[in-house]
C-alpha cells in the first residue's frame, strides 16, 4: 500500500516535471526575440568601461537582473491572480519608457556626432584610465543603474509572455516555469554579455601565443571586436523601438489591426518576406514616434520646472 502510494506520487511528480519542461521550452522559444534584444541592449550598456572593470560591472548588472526577476515573478503571479487587468497598463508604461530611452540615445548621438581622429581616441582612453577612483565608481554606478532599469522592462516583457503561456495551468507549474525561464534567461544573457565584452582581451591573448594560426585568429578578433560592439550598439538602440513599439501596438487594438492589415497587403503584393518584415518595421516606427513624443513631453516639463524654479 505504502509502496503503491509512493510510486503514484513519483509518477505525479514526473508528469508535473515533464509538463514544466515542455512549457519552459515553449516559453523560451516565444521569448527568444526579447532575449536577443536583451543581449544587444546590455552589451551596449556596459561598453565603455575600463577593461579591468568590465566583468565586475557585468556581474553587478546580472545581480540586479536576478533581483528584478525576484520582484517580477511573484508580482506577475499576484497580478495575474488578483488584478489581471493591471498587466497591460504596466507593460505599456514599460514599453513607452524603452522608446523614450531609445530616443534619448538617438538625440545624444546626433547632437554629439563628430568623427574622432586617432589622437583624440588615444587621449580619451588615457583620460579614462587616469580617472580618479571616485569618478570611476560614479560612472560605473550610473551605467549599472541604467542597465538594470532597461533589464527590468525587458524582463517584465519576458515574464509577461511566459505568464500568457502558462495561464490556466496549476499554480505550482506556473511558479516552476516562470522561475526556470527567469534563471535560464539571466544566466544566458549575462554569460554572453561577459564573453562579448572580453573579446578584445581574448584577441590580445591569442596574438601573444607562439602558434601563427592562433596569432592570426587573435588579430582577426581584435579587428572584428570594434565592429561587433558598434553593431550591438546600433542593434540595442533599434531593439528599444522594436520591443517598446511592439508592446504599445500589440495592446492598442486599432493600431494592431492596422499593422496586420498592412502586413497582409504587403504579403499579397510583395511576398512572404515583406509580410513577415512589415509588422516589425511598423512596430519600430510606432516606437520611434511614441519615444519622440514622450521625449518632447519630458523635455517640456523639465523646462517648465526650470522656469518655475527661477
Amino acid at each position: 500500500m505504502a509502496a503503491g502510494s509512493l510510486l503514484t506520487l513519483l509518477d505525479d511528480i514526473a508528469t508535473i516535471l515533464d509538463d514544466v519542461s515542455i512549457l519552459t521550452k515553449k516559453a523560451a522559444a516565444k521569448t527568444a526575440g526579447v532575449l536577443g534584444d536583451d543581449l544587444a541592449l546590455n552589451a551596449q550598456q556596459v561598453s565603455g568601461v575600463v577593461s579591468q572593470r568590465e566583468l565586475p560591472v557585468v556581474w553587478a548588472v546580472a545581480k540586479g537582473s536576478f533581483i528584478n526577476k525576484l520582484i517580477l515573478v511573484p508580482a506577475a503571479l499576484l497580478i495575474s491572480t488578483f488584478v489581471p487587468w493591471g498587466i497591460v497598463p504596466l507593460l505599456m508604461v514599460g514599453g513607452l519608457y524603452l522608446c523614450f530611452e531609445g530616443c534619448e540615445k538617438l538625440v545624444h548621438t546626433f547632437l554629439h556626432r563628430r568623427k574622432k581622429d586617432p589622437q583624440e581616441a588615444v587621449e580619451e582612453l588615457a583620460a579614462l584610465a587616469a580617472m580618479p577612483t571616485q569618478a570611476v565608481v560614479d560612472s560605473e554606478a550610473d551605467k549599472i543603474k541604467g542597465a538594470v532599469r532597461t533589464d527590468f522592462v525587458l524582463s517584465a516583457e519576458i515574464i509577461a509572455i511566459t505568464l500568457g503561456i502558462v495561464a490556466g495551468k496549476a499554480f505550482t507549474q506556473q511558479v516552476m516555469v516562470l522561475s526556470a525561464i527567469a534563471i535560464v534567461m539571466t544566466v544566458g544573457v549575462y554569460g554572453l554579455v561577459a564573453g562579448i565584452v572580453k573579446l578584445d582581451d581574448a584577441g590580445l591573448y591569442l596574438t601573444q601565443c607562439r602558434a601563427a594560426f592562433l596569432q592570426r585568429i587573435g588579430r582577426g578578433i581584435l579587428w572584428a571586436a570594434p565592429f561587433l560592439m558598434k553593431t550591438l550598439s546600433v542593434a540595442g538602440t533599434a531593439a528599444m523601438f522594436l520591443v517598446g513599439g511592439g508592446i504599445l501596438t500589440h495592446n492598442i487594438p486599432a493600431v494592431h489591426h492596422a499593422i496586420e492589415a498592412t502586413a497582409e497587403a504587403l504579403g499579397d503584393g510583395g511576398g512572404a518576406f515583406a509580410a513577415s518584415l512589415a509588422p516589425h518595421a511598423l512596430d519600430g516606427i510606432a516606437g520611434l514616434v511614441a519615444g519622440f513624443l514622450a521625449l518632447l513631453v519630458v523635455t517640456g516639463v523639465q523646462k517648465l520646472r526650470g522656469k518655475s524654479a527661477h
